[in-house]
């Protein structure tokens, strides 16, 4: 099966060839945890976790090794662990922990390793050792800086020159005095309030640049098949990690860079500066992880996603349509030699699709997800019309036959996409709090006062508690929910 992506570093689409079949390489730039993600950091995990599903699918649960880091050293972390006395560990730990449960509420898998920044110092303290040796990087001032000027292939990945470089210093990289060249990057400066390691350069704490590279090393080896994040990690940081990486190593560092475009909240990019940050936990509070999820896949990843509450609500509606449709199909089941049977016989048939598998195709296509997405409606548009034919017709074995393709083909599709991943029932009445459980137990009895009222010929009761239940369901209604009543009492479930 070909896997075609996008290649940064080629600036084109190209068959992905892994080095090493039975050990594919992927790593994922993390957080660095000193607060709560961002739905911008939530679109490069999802588009990341959908890859790793792919490759899994392809080449193996097993051959698939995926990592995605834990920055747990920053300086921002340091002057928030100032401001509040408190180690760095009690920042990072709850942030990180955080982290991965929001991600998890959005269905993506674990990494098959998430190193943390503070455990691998010692390989940090080794490439920077080399990178001096070797005349790449100078001591200066109690700093350590590589020198770009030594990379004849700096600004490969982004296309920045020297030159344009040259014109003014990298923010947050030191003073330019420091510097031999203004574009020089930082790979260790000194303590900060306290923290820092000893290192042959001075009691000290790592940049941002050099901890991927040695944590990617540690983990994937120098040479990495996949490497991938958002685009506004292009420059400085992937730059500045090949360059480093290589210059230490001698070997490419990464062959295929998959970056995802920004989000755009409606009119603007989303920034701290303009005040539109939305935090995932906090979307989370309002909004089913799923919907999250497939509200961030309904853009190809390389392209700008326009962030809006329609959008979710869009895909809200879709997902209980799926869902619906799968509760409504659910006492369908029929064998595979069923189908085989009886589904040829169906007029201009374009379901031949029993043992073959359509799905990965579109994400074989540079991870095409609004193409699966467009597809997984499809099959539940035309599973509904078999649907209606079987209800008509209940003996009709081909429609039954091709309904259960139809469904087969939508979890399929779904689930390499990380969506309906929940029991129908358990969807519908997701999101249903004590005080709409304590309405919903209101409603029943109110519904025995009125009932009984009418057994005792007083109307005007009966009509008090009819209306009375009424105003209960609308509230309920009100909140998103209807009331089913069955023989053991009502529940409430999602429209």
């Amino acid at each position: 099966m070909e896997l075609k992506l996008y290649n940064s570093l080629t600036r084109s689409k190209e068959v992905f060839e892994p080095a090493d079949p039975e050990r594919v390489t992927m790593y994922n730039c993390g957080p660095t945890v000193y607060s709560y993600a961002h739905i911008g950091n939530a679109r490069a995990a999802v588009v990341a976790d959908v890859l790793f599903r792919v490759l899994r699918h392809i080449y193996g649960e097993e051959n698939v090794v995926y990592a995605r880091n834990i920055t747990d050293v920053d300086d921002k972390i340091i002057a928030a662990a100032t401001e509040q006395g408190v180690d760095i560990t009690e920042i990072t730990e709850k942030y990180a922990r955080i982290y991965n449960e929001d991600l998890a509420a959005l269905n993506c898998l674990m990494p098959t390793v998430q190193p943390k920044a503070t455990d691998n110092i010692g390989g940090m303290i080794a490439i920077i050792s080399k990178l001096i040796e070797d005349g790449f990087a100078y001591e200066s001032d109690g700093h350590v800086f590589f020198d770009v000027s030594k990379f004849d292939d700096y600004g490969k990945l982004s296309g920045n020159t020297l030159d344009a470089l040259r014109k003014g210093e990298r923010v947050g990289e030191g003073e330019v005095a420091r510097k031999k060249n203004s574009a020089d990057f930082v790979l260790w400066k000194p303590e900060m309030n306290g923290v820092g390691w000893d290192a042959p350069f001075g009691f000290g704490r790592p940049g941002w640049h050099i901890e991927c590279s040695a944590m990617a090393k540690e983990t994937l080896g120098e040479t990495i098949d996949i490497h991938c994040g958002g685009v506004d990690l292009k420059f400085p940081h992937h730059e500045n990690e090949i360059a480093q990486s290589e210059c230490a190593h001698g070997k490419t560092m990464a062959r295929y860079w998959v970056h995802n475009e920004f989000l755009n909240m409606g009119s603007e990019k989303m920034s701290k500066s303009l005040g539109n940050v939305q935090l995932v936990h906090d979307l989370l509070e309002k909004w089913d992880g799923e919907v999250i999820r497939l509200a961030l896949l309904k853009a190809h990843y390389r392209s700008e996603l326009i962030w809006t509450e329609e959008l979710l609500q869009e895909s809200k509606a879709q997902l209980d349509g799926w869902y619906r449709f799968l509760n409504d199909t659910m006492s369908f089941e029929v064998s595979k030699e069923f189908i085989e049977r009886h589904v040829a016989s169906l007029k201009h048939h374009t379901l031949d699709l029993v043992g073959r598998e359509p799905i990965i195709h579109a994400l074989c296509n540079d991870l095409m997800t609004p193409t699966l997405i467009a597809f997984i409606s499809q099959m539940e548009s035309g599973g509904r019309l078999s649907l209606r034919i079987i209800s008509e017709q209940p003996d009709n074995a081909p429609q039954l036959a091709q309904l259960v393709i139809f469904r087969k083909l939508m979890n399929e599709g779904a689930d390499i996409l990380g969506l309906l991943q929940k029991d129908p029932d358990d969807w519908f009445k997701s999101g249903v709090t004590d005080e709409l459980e304590a309405l919903c137990k209101e409603y029943d009895a109110v519904r025995d006062q009125a009932v009984a009222a009418k057994e005792a010929g007083d109307k005007a009761k009966m009509g008090e508690m009819f209306k009375q239940s009424d105003q209960i369901r609308d509230q309920i209604a009100e909140a998103g929910f209807i009331i089913e009543t069955g023989p053991n009492g009502s529940e409430l479930r999602r429209k």
